[in-house]
């Protein structure tokens, strides 16, 4: 059995010090713990997009972690489509930036019986080389009969994998047929994502598919109207067994019920 803490949307800058007490629990969690992986689903960076401190910092608290890390980058991190974040729209640049203070921005690892696969959702759907350059290592991370464990930052749907609707939260439309090699693949298990700072989960099929709640802030429900979810700060756990996955909310005690309305003027200051 492998276990896997996926720990999403930290929301870390070393110009404030928002967060910090929900990662440290979960980081004294881990100490004990003891799984053999933390993911970071993207949104490490309170603006690493713009600020190279808030990535480096946030890596650096995330690294501190007492077991191998991996992460995938968010749209705080590089900036997304251009249709969602026209202030910060994502470039070579800014995946550059994280792949030199971070690390690779998709990436695939072999565990026993199991092929764990990290994407960038934010290049998804921008046209921009690297999504084709992601498109052709998806076709390749799919030539494997292991179980298959995927991890993004955006969701591939939140209603339903065939809805056209382009919206904020999820993988643009017209990106989803390239995920089709690993989607459709006979031994895919599990989808955990981010993005949503909801907890959520449910299966199609063989596939778990996992929404990991935020490491640090709630949204109000009026932000994201009709979303699914428990409203709750944490981390998930990912058990993958010899065919299937199970999950669970990792919530230590103490874990803080931040609200971004609370935290915004600091967070987001001007």
């Amino acid at each position: 059995m492998l276990r896997i803490l996926q720990v999403s949307d930290a929301h870390l800058s070393p110009r404030n010090g928002l967060f910090r007490a929900n990662l440290a629990r979960l980081r004294a969690w881990a100490e004990a713990a003891r799984p053999d992986l933390v993911i970071a689903s993207g949104d490490l960076s309170l603006d690493g997009a713009d600020r190279s401190e808030d990535l480096s910092g946030a890596v650096a608290l995330l690294r501190a972690f007492p077991v191998p890390l991996l992460a995938i980058p968010g749209n705080h991190d590089v900036g997304s489509h251009p249709r969602t974040m026209p202030k910060q729209p994502v470039d070579a640049a800014r995946v550059a930036r994280f792949r030199s203070l971070v690390g690779p921005d998709w990436w695939m690892r072999d565990l026993p019986g199991w092929r764990i696969i990290g994407l960038d959702t934010e290049i998804m759907g921008t046209g921009l080389a690297e999504e084709a350059a992601q498109a052709a290592f998806i076709a390749e991370a799919a030539a494997t009969s292991s179980r298959i464990a995927l991890f993004l930052h955006k969701p591939v749907f939140v209603t339903a994998p065939e809805d056209p609707k382009f919206d904020y939260w999820s993988v643009p439309p017209q990106a989803r047929p390239a995920l089709a090699p690993l989607l459709g693949h006979a031994g895919l298990r599990l989808v955990a994502s981010g993005h949503l700072h909801l907890h959520h989960g449910f299966t199609r099929g063989a596939v778990r598919y996992a929404w990991a709640p935020a490491a640090s802030f709630l949204v109000e429900p009026e932000i994201q109207p009709g979303l699914p979810g428990e409203r709750c700060c944490g981390a998930l756990l990912h058990r993958l067994l010899e065919d299937h996955a199970e999950t669970e909310l990792v919530q230590p005690e103490g874990t803080e019920p931040v609200w971004l309305a609370d935290i915004r003027a600091e967070a987001y200051p001007g």
